[in-house]
């Protein structure tokens, strides 16, 4: 019997040297969440801890190599992950010629930009990037931040989102996106969905799988997120980002490409004592913050009356004492749940929570 062609591609990349260890990047543990589909689909990430540009970039090239030259495989698709500035691999497919050595090299030893504000520069073609945060998970802001895109593109504005949990990616999940991303000339290729470009690391190795990745892999991912997609022209790209105030937090603002942020929260103390928290970061870093959307502010019942299931009015009290706008409260709706586990957000214009979005994102826009 054959085996299957992840394992196949396991024992191809044992035969790749790590020239730092001696050993092969298998069993240096530099290989992460490999799979394979039926289609010869290969993707996997590669960790790097140290090392020259070149030496790194060699062990990406040859890694990538082995991979393809799998019977069965038709596309590689990796992910470069690097503890190190020094280290430069990118994501990349085996058509992608290896990236350019041009504009690396530092002969007069001047101090080079961070990575990270590099990739920020090359999202030259978006005009505004919005963090969409929360200090606790379990409030709903990717599906906040999915309807709040889709407000947008219906309005005509050019929207992306990027899926920038990298732990916990759910823009798969809410815009029903199974297949993985294609790469084009070096280049991942987002999705586009209700008029969104979409893209996230879920739709890259497989979102099923636990990422044991620390923090500078998480921060590398990001900038990946950023450089290594073919977002074009946009108005406006909604960042996902994940619960408290982390590397992904830390890397978007160290990009300068913050034009604010949104805070999603739900109105119980619980939630809104870390919405201060993570406030808190945001202004120390000089980002606005555009305003807080109070989520699951309550349950409408048949009668007409509201119950108020986790207290009343918490997060506009939180934007007052913020000194920040109150965007909106978005109530409890069975079908907007429903939608988003489907995977297909509600985009009818009739809908209350269409209008309850729409009049959010007008007021995002003006700010």
């Amino acid at each position: 019997m054959t085996e299957p062609l992840t394992i196949r591609v396991r024992k191809a990349l044992t035969e790749v040297i790590n020239p730092e260890t001696g050993r092969n990047i298998i069993a240096d543990g530099m290989v992460q969440g490999l799979i394979a589909d039926p289609g010869g689909k290969v993707q996997f990430a590669l960790e790097f801890t140290g090392g020259s540009s070149e030496k790194n970039q060699a062990l990406f090239e040859n890694a990538k190599t082995a991979a393809t030259q799998v019977d069965g495989v038709t596309t590689v698709s990796a992910v470069a992950t690097a503890h190190s500035s020094k280290s430069a691999p990118t994501l990349a497919s085996k058509a992608a010629p290896p990236p350019s050595a041009g504009g690396h090299d530092n002969p007069l030893g001047m101090k080079k930009k961070p990575r990270i504000e590099e990739a920020g520069e090359t999202l030259s073609g978006v005009k505004r990037i919005i963090a969409i945060a929360s200090g606790k998970g379990g409030v709903g802001k990717s599906t906040v931040t999915a309807n709040l895109a889709i407000a947008l593109a219906r309005q005509g504005y050019k929207t992306g989102i990027l899926d920038a949990d990298i732990y916990g990616p759910s823009l798969p999940t809410l815009f029903g996106l199974h297949e993985k991303a294609a790469v084009n000339d070096g280049k991942v290729v987002p999705f586009e969905v209700h008029g969104v470009r979409a893209m996230s690391i879920g739709l890259i190795v497989d979102p099923t799988q636990a990422l044991a990745w620390r923090g500078p892999m998480v921060m590398g991912a990001i900038r990946q997120l950023m450089s290594d997609v073919e977002w074009g022209e946009l108005d406006i790209l909604l960042v996902d980002t994940p619960p408290g105030t982390g590397d992904a937090h830390i890397s978007l603002i160290q990009s300068k490409r913050l034009s604010g942020a949104v805070i999603v929260s739900t109105p119980q103390e619980m939630a809104l004592a870390d919405v201060r928290r993570g406030a808190q970061l945001f202004r120390k870093t000089d980002i606005p913050i555009i305003g807080v959307i109070e989520n699951m502010a309550w349950l409408e019942m048949p009668d007409g009356t509201k119950q108020y299931l986790f207290g009343e009015g918490g997060a506009k009290q939180a934007a007052l004492d913020l000194q920040a706008p109150f965007l909106g409260a978005v109530p409890i709706y069975p079908e907007l749940r429903e939608a988003s586990d489907a995977g297909t957000p509600i985009n009818a214009p009739d809908h209350p929570v269409s209008d309850i979005f729409s009049k959010i994102a007008e007021k995002v826009v003006a700010y």
